[in-house]
This record gives C-alpha cells, sequence and structure tokens, in this order.
C-alpha cells in the first residue's frame, strides 16, 4: 500500500479491490465511447486548427489581389505593395491573436460550461467563421475576412486549450500517452490537408478561394453529428462540480463496465477530490509558488514548440528543393511529402507514447532536432558553392520534420494534463496554450526579419533554442508516463531546486499497465 501524506489529509493509493469491493480489477482499454469522443474531437476541432494554419500561404496572392480590387470598388483606393504586405500581415496574424485570447478563455469555459461546452463553443465559433469565409469574396467584405480569422483563431486557441485536457480525463491511465497524441495529430493531419486542398489543381484558384478558406466546415459538420453523445469529463463533475453520482454514471459508459470494476478511476476521483481545497484560476495559479515548475515546464514545452522553427523550416522547404533541382510544382509537392512525413510521425508517436517514457522522447527529439537545424544552416549557408550542399539541406529538412514529430510536436500538447491536478488544469493548460500561440505569432512576426538580415543563420538560433529547451527538460521535467498527477504535483512543489536525478516517489500503482517503478515506495 502507497500513502500518500498532504497537509489535510492522507490518500491512500493502494489496496483498491478491498476499497471498493472487487476481487480482480478490471483492465479497461480502449472502448466505443472513448474512440468515438477521439475521433470527432480529432476530425472537428484539432484538424480545423491545423487546417488555419496551413492553408493561408499559397493563395495569398489571390486573396491580396481580392483586397485591391476591394478597396477600390469600395473607397476608390489603391493600396501599394507596402499597404498591401501590411494587410496580409493583419489577416494572417488575427488568427494568431485570436489563438491567444480563445486560449485564454478556455480555462475559464472549462470550469463554467464544462470540457465538452467549451468543445462546443469551439464548434460554434468554427462554423460561424467558415460561413464568413465563403460569402467575403461575394459580399466584397475584406472586414467579413478578417473577422472571420479571428473567430476560428478564437475556436483554435479554445481546441489546444480543451481537447487535450478532455481526452486525457476520459482516457484510462495506461491510454492517457496515446490518446494525449491525438490532439497534435489532428493538428498535423490539418496542416496537411490545408496544403493539398489550397494547391492550384484542387482549390487554390481565384474563383474557388473563399470555398478553400471555409472548407474545413466539412469536417466540423461530420464530427458535430457525434457532438451529442459525447460524455462530459467525470474529473470535472466529480471534482470541479461535485455531482458525484453522475460523473459515476458518466464513467460506466466511458469504460463500458459498472461501477465495482471501476478500481483505479474511482480511486483516483477520490485522491484528487480529497487534496482539491481551493478555488483556481488564472491568478491563483500564477500566484502559487507550489506551481512554479510545472508552469514553467508546459509553457516552455510550448512555446518551445514554435521557437524552434517549425514553421519557418515549412517556409524555406520549397525554395530548398527548387534549389536541389526540382520544379516550383515539385517543390510544392516535395513540401507536401515533408507533411506527409510529419503526420506519419504523428500516427508513429500514439503507441511510442504508450510505451517509452515521455522525457527520453522528448530529449531524443529536441537533441536530434538541434542537429538536424544545424546542418539546415550550414547547407542553406553553402547551398550556391558547394554542389551537394542541395541535397544536404534536404536531409536537414526531412530530418528536422522526422525528429521533431516524434516528441517535439505531440507531447507540449498533453503534458499540462499530466503535470497538473485537476482544479489548476485548465488554467495551466490555458497558459501553455497562449504560449504556444505567443511563439507562433512572435516567429511569424520575426522570422521575415531574420531571415532578410541573417539568413541561415536563423536556424543556428532555432538549433540553441532547441539546446537549451533540451536542457532544461533533463534537469527539470519528471517523468510522468503512469504517473498519478496527484504525485506529479506533490514531487514537483519543490520548485527549481528539484532534481529528476534523486529518486523519484512512485507514481500510479492504480493496476495498470502503464506504470513505472522507478523511486521508492512511499511518500513521507
Amino acid at each position: 500500500m502507497i500513502v500518500l501524506q498532504f497537509k489535510h489529509a492522507p490518500v491512500i493509493l493502494g489496496s483498491p479491490s478491498k476499497m471498493f469491493g472487487a476481487d480482480k480489477p478490471v483492465n479497461i482499454g480502449w472502448t466505443r465511447l472513448l474512440i468515438l469522443a477521439g475521433i470527432s474531437t480529432t476530425i472537428g476541432s484539432s484538424l480545423t486548427v491545423g487546417y488555419n494554419i496551413g492553408v493561408v500561404n499559397s493563395p495569398a496572392g489571390l486573396i491580396k489581389a481580392f483586397c485591391n480590387e476591394s478597396f477600390y470598388e469600395r473607397f476608390g483606393l489603391v493600396l501599394g505593395v507596402a499597404q498591401l504586405d501590411v494587410l496580409w500581415s493583419a489577416i494572417v496574424s488575427i488568427f494568431l491573436v485570436g489563438g491567444a485570447a480563445g486560449s485564454l478563455s478556455g480555462s475559464w469555459l472549462a470550469d463554467r460550461v464544462g470540457r465538452k461546452g467549451a468543445i462546443v463553443t469551439s464548434t460554434v465559433l468554427a462554423v460561424v467563421s467558415s460561413i464568413l469565409f465563403v460569402t467575403s469574396k461575394s459580399l466584397n467584405s475584406v472586414e467579413m475576412l478578417i473577422l472571420g480569422r479571428l473567430l476560428v483563431g478564437m475556436s483554435s486557441g479554445l481546441a489546444t486549450c480543451v481537447v487535450p485536457m478532455y481526452l486525457m480525463e476520459l482516457a484510462p491511465l495506461k491510454l492517457r500517452g496515446a490518446v494525449g497524441v491525438l490532439c497534435p495529430l489532428g493538428v498535423t493531419f490539418g496542416v496537411l490537408v490545408g496544403q493539398v486542398m489550397s494547391l492550384s489543381q484542387v482549390l487554390g484558384k481565384e474563383d474557388t478561394w473563399p470555398v478553400l478558406l471555409g472548407f474545413y466546415l466539412v469536417f466540423v459538420g461530420l464530427s458535430s453529428v457525434a457532438l451529442p453523445f459525447l460524455p462530459e469529463s467525470p474529473k470535472y463533475l466529480y471534482i470541479v462540480k461535485g455531482e458525484t453520482q453522475l460523473a459515476i454514471r458518466q464513467l460506466e459508459k466511458i469504460r463500458g463496465v459498472e461501477q465495482q470494476s471501476l478500481v483505479a478511476d474511482m480511486q483516483e476521483l477520490q485522491a484528487e477530490q480529497s487534496c482539491e481545497t481551493k478555488v483556481w484560476n488564472l491568478k491563483t495559479v500564477l500566484g502559487d509558488k507550489n506551481l512554479l515548475l510545472p508552469i514553467l515546464l508546459v509553457c516552455s514545452m510550448q512555446a518551445g514548440q514554435q521557437f524552434v522553427g517549425i514553421n519557418a523550416v515549412f517556409y524555406y522547404s520549397v525554395s530548398i528543393f527548387m534549389s536541389a533541382g526540382l520544379s516550383e510544382q515539385n517543390s510544392q509537392y516535395a513540401t507536401i511529402g515533408a507533411g506527409v512525413i510529419n503526420l506519419a510521425m504523428a500516427v508513429i508517436s500514439i503507441p511510442v507514447m504508450s510505451r517509452v517514457d515521455r522525457r527520453l522522447v522528448f530529449q531524443i527529439s529536441s537533441s536530434s532536432a538541434a542537429v538536424c537545424l544545424f546542418i539546415l544552416g550550414i547547407a542553406i549557408s553553402y547551398i550556391d558553392t558547394i554542389s551537394w550542399m542541395p541535397y544536404l539541406s534536404i536531409v536537414g529538412v526531412l530530418g528536422f520534420v522526422f525528429c521533431y514529430g516524434i516528441g517535439l510536436g505531440p507531447i507540449p500538447y498533453f503534458i499540462g494534463s499530466e503535470l497538473f491536478e485537476v482544479g489548476p488544469r485548465p488554467s495551466a493548460m490555458a497558459l501553455g496554450s497562449m504560449a504556444n500561440w505567443a511563439g507562433n505569432f512572435i516567429i511569424g512576426m520575426t522570422f521575415p526579419t531574420m531571415q532578410m538580415l541573417i539568413g541561415a543563420n536563423s536556424f543556428f538560433i532555432f538549433a540553441i533554442v532547441a539546446v537549451l529547451l533540451f536542457v532544461f527538460i533533463r534537469m527539470y521535467l519528471p517523468e510522468t508516463r503512469g504517473c498519478d498527477p496527484i504525485v506529479i504535483a506533490h514531487y514537483c512543489r519543490n520548485g527549481l531546486s528539484l532534481s529528476v536525478q534523486t529518486p523519484m516517489s512512485p507514481v500510479n500503482t492504480l493496476n495498470t499497465d502503464e506504470t513505472t517503478t522507478a523511486g521508492s515506495n512511499e511518500y513521507k
């Protein structure tokens, strides 16, 4: 038996069969309701995020032309190149501003209307924004285009904040790694779909670009059919709302078993409830010194995901492939191929997250990504002087995408759900999501200037960021695979004085397959 001695009361994490009258706990895996929740949120919410990230680059010229024509017809103004660039920057960046705003509101909505309610809100925003996109050209309104980008950004911010938390709270402990990857998988798939649909052979044409921008409504519509059947998070109902019986009924539906078989889940719910003693919001989370380390971990991993330059690498990819002798069209196809590799790695990471420690995967991913970025920086620097450098640059691009996809891509999205207990979790996830959107915004605004001033040396900066991220994670991130969030939260209270090299107290012993055995057997 394991006893965690907290300030208020001891929490027993052992002998569950005696506590709940079950002779042997049931080993629960994927159920139909969990699969439905995973598929519907991945397609309807996460895919929308990636789609709107990847869709705007190719039709940029067409949209700029529409903006110029609209201003001339309505106001008699002819926009110059600099004015068009400013307007285009506003159209692109307002999506990221909306993402940050949606992330911050996600913590409040997740506790006020529930995890499922926040996802429904995100879906409504996505539908409205799609309608604005599709009708913007026929109504000759640039304002509708900008408003649509703002609303879909808010929808995307809500999704990246709430969806990983929702799925992790639905899943049994042994599946949380695999379930946590579904949100980034949807984002990656959405980027790829956006790239394919924006090709001139598909919807990237003068008369179809409004349909292109709003095409994600098809996926949102398909997933919306499942929304009425999705459960609310039992942890939210049990701990935040105090609706014990409803939470148990929802849990029985999700797991597909009777209450007496919910040994591990009931034990975890009671443990977290007994440790929850205060009302949490952004202010209290930021003001709690016990949460300093996990907040720094979540925000650094989320922001670092952007600061290693994944979007900059994709931006450079077409020119890199062209320098290797590919035509412009084939270079676009090659860039899509890099997106396919990124998606493939996201799919592979689903079983990887269930079997391999998060710390190990993230350290391998960040260190190998740094090496690829250094190679890419060197190759681009000499791409015009050494004949084989274009091929080395292709190796750098594809290698970076491969290394990024296995750890840097998926882990930051869900690590907050494993580092925080239910109470502070929505605010912590909101802060992490905002850090991600802020990082995306900063890179989007500064990379063109970096490219102009220092060129290929930009990738050395990205590589240094990856190295620093590797060092920080190696020093301070405790292993969370198979761990109960209560144990992790208690362990992280040491803050920056923590050393993960010291033995860690036990992870969860709730009779799952996904447990680790490092450390001693009790906290004192």
